[in-house]
């Protein structure tokens, strides 16, 4: 009887495309070692029937998955998991299954790597058996998830050697394969140039098109990318929307310290589409021209050409995932690749030092690829922020095929904005508040956020049309009748700017409203006091942040204070903890925090726990149960940005 193929299918769940490069690194060790033939899909695109079937055969499956926010399940994901949530599914539905799982997430969040911790325990009721325990990357790791990841993988092929000697490994999990080898590898997606006629040349960049036709194409480009990109799946944007006001929010004193904060306004152009206070917008941004241009010059290959991208491994995928038109290769560039601000992870150099011809700069790359110059290029990737144009001018002899850019070049990901309008107040708009990334390199280089810098120079003035999609954020629109806790300092005030006018609006229509307190974070009263007047509008004069009716407006300013104490939200907090707990605790209100991701939603909880302990008289444990009630009650919601 002939014996059925061993295989490796490893299948992953992204929401900003880190776990797909994470997944790509597991399969090339596997490929390395000679394991034995690697599948690489994304879980939205197999189906998830096919494990049972898996259990059969000799495949093992890895899982990578990401965490976001506050335990959010990747959206490409969701149909895969509510699969293995069925009912009907024994405990012995994947029996005989060998699996491995590994997670991404960010320790600042209270439920840290949630997907894959619940990933592994579904499975482990469904049969499966577990090669090794679960690895949780750490993106606040001083070398991210690969910090976790390294050690994992080594265990992973220690034990699956264990468990079957020199079956997946016939050299042994430590062996690799030659150099010579190694440059002779091929690149998993194949390039085709198509002869179109000249009528179709027209469709050049996405400007040149009419907005339906417009959003076919960007949907056409980014189908063909091996990277995913829309956190929900979808390549062609909802619509394009109208840019009719930019405003600065916020004044300069020359200061390096200064932030530069953007009220932005878009129009629907075509029926507008429903979306709810606390969702998100996410926004293609486009490439300096002159960038593209340099990237498509130093690959050597015409821009004015037509191509396909195909992948070379189409198996298990569902129906109709490859389904592609040919575009012009600067078009696709434009909209797929980003070459000139995100950096480019490990593997770009590994395939670098392929294709390098100069003995010093291959030198150089096979140093920074090597475990001994890991730190090394950490810093030259995370600290610098080096981009796919810095680092191919830094090694002039390396000539990457196209082929394989394509594949390692980051991808050009949608940018996320939480909106700050409510669709009531605003019937036919959308706003975005945008503060301008900025900042110094180590070594002293300016680098600027790619999408914020282009959505602070548009000019309303113009016709500027916006490709977008929207999304449901972290934050769940509120009823009318449920008291609110908000916090949000910097840009966090953006989604609350919608709260509260949707509550204002609700208020004018005669709905019984419950009290709102909003506890606001900035630096200088005078010179990022985000949005003053209509706070001040809403809590003045029985407004919805009125103490009057029964909520408040608190402002802590970081850098106003003259003796050098910084005071935050957590200060003002506690200085209102009394009201805090009231409306907590008697109002059930429930509790919405927004903003920067580092220590600041970690510091705010941390706050909530003292002013229930103090308040209530509670030991400090029995206060962190009562806040854990809250959070398992729904009424702890978390949006927080890096």
């Amino acid at each position: 009887m002939e014996e059925t193929p061993k295989k490796l299918l490893i299948l992953y769940a992204t929401q900003t495309g880190n776990a797909v490069e994470a997944a790509e690194r597991v399969g090339r060790e596997a490929e390395r070692r000679c394991c034995c033939p690697v599948h690489l899909l994304s879980v939205d695109r197999y189906d998830a029937g096919c494990l049972a079937q898996e259990e059969g055969s000799r495949t093992v499956v890895i899982f990578v998955v990401s965490t976001t926010g506050q335990g959010v399940t990747p959206d490409s994901m969701k149909g895969f998991w509510n699969f293995l949530l069925r009912r009907n599914l024994s405990g012995q539905w994947l029996q005989g299954l060998h699996y491995a799982v590994f997670g991404l997430g960010d320790s600042g969040y209270q439920k840290f790597n949630y997907v894959a911790k619940r990933l592994d325990r579904r499975l482990l009721q469904l049969g499966a058996t577990p090669i090794v325990e679960r690895g949780l990357g750490d993106e606040q790791h001083p070398s991210g998830y690969e910090a976790v990841l390294d050690p994992w993988m080594t265990s992973l092929w220690n034990m699956l050697n264990e468990i079957h000697p020199n079956y997946y490994f016939p050299n042994g999990p430590e062996f690799f394969i030659s150099d010579d080898k190694v440059k002779e590898a091929q690149p998993k997606i194949r390039i085709l140039y198509h002869e179109i006629d000249k009528l179709d040349s027209q469709f050049s960049t996405t400007s040149d098109l009419n907005h339906q036709a417009a959003l076919l194409h960007i949907e056409r480009a980014r189908k063909m990318s091996p990277g995913k990109f829309s956190s929900h799946g979808e390549n062609k944007p909802d619509c394009f929307l109208k840019l009719v006001k930019n405003e600065p929010l916020t004044k300069s004193s020359g200061s390096k310290d200064d932030k530069e904060v953007h009220h932005l306004e878009f129009e629907f152009v075509s029926p507008a589409i429903e979306y709810h206070v606390g969702d998100l917008l996410e926004v293609v941004p486009c490439q300096n021209p002159a960038a593209v241009d340099d990237f498509i010059l130093r690959c050597n290959v015409d821009p004015e050409s037509f191509i396909t991208v195909h992948p070379l491994d189409a198996e298990n995928q569902l129906p109709g995932a490859c389904s592609i038109a040919a575009i012009k290769l600067k078009a696709f560039v434009e909209l797929t690749m980003d070459v000139a601000s995100a950096s480019p992870r490990p593997y770009f150099f590994e395939v670098m030092h392929m294709f390098a011809t100069d003995e010093h700069e291959k030198g150089i790359l096979e140093h920074l690829v090597s475990p001994e110059g890991r730190s090394v290029l950490h810093k030259y990737i995370h600290k610098e922020r080096m981009t796919v144009n810095d680092v191919l001018k830094k090694f002039p002899s390396v000539q990457i095929p196209f082929e394989w850019l394509v594949q390692v070049v980051p991808p050009l990901k949608p940018r996320a904005f939480s909106i700050s309008s409510s669709p009531s107040a605003h019937p036919n708009q959308v706003h975005l508040t945008v503060t301008v990334a900025s900042w110094r390199s180590p070594l002293g280089r300016n680098r600027a956020g790619l999408c914020s810098n282009w959505l602070a120079k548009l000019d309303a003035k113009q016709e500027v049309y916006v490709p977008v999609w929207f999304r449901k954020g972290s934050l769940p629109p509120p009823p009318p009748s449920l008291p609110l806790i908000l916090i949000g300092p910097g840009t966090g005030c953006a989604p609350f700017r919608g709260f509260v006018e949707e509550r204002a609006i609700q208020s004018l229509n005669s709905t019984r409203t419950a009290p709102v307190m909003f506890f606001l974070g900035c630096r200088n009263k005078d010179k990022d006091f985000l949005y003053k007047d209509f706070w001040l509008s809403h809590s003045e004069n029985g407004g919805i942040l009125s103490e009057a009716k029964g909520g408040g407006f608190y402002v802590a300013f970081s850098r106003d204070d003259q003796s050098h104490n910084k005071v935050y939200v957590q200060h003002r907090m506690r200085e209102h903890s009394k009201r805090v707990y009231d409306l907590l605790r008697h109002g059930g209100a429930a509790i919405y925090v927004a903003g920067s991701a580092t220590k600041m939603p970690a510091d705010v909880l941390s706050t909530f726990e003292e002013i229930i302990a103090k308040e209530s008289g509670l030991p400090q444990d029995s206060a962190v149960r009562c806040l854990k009630d809250i959070q398992d009650a729904g009424k702890y919601h978390v949006e927080a940005w890096s």
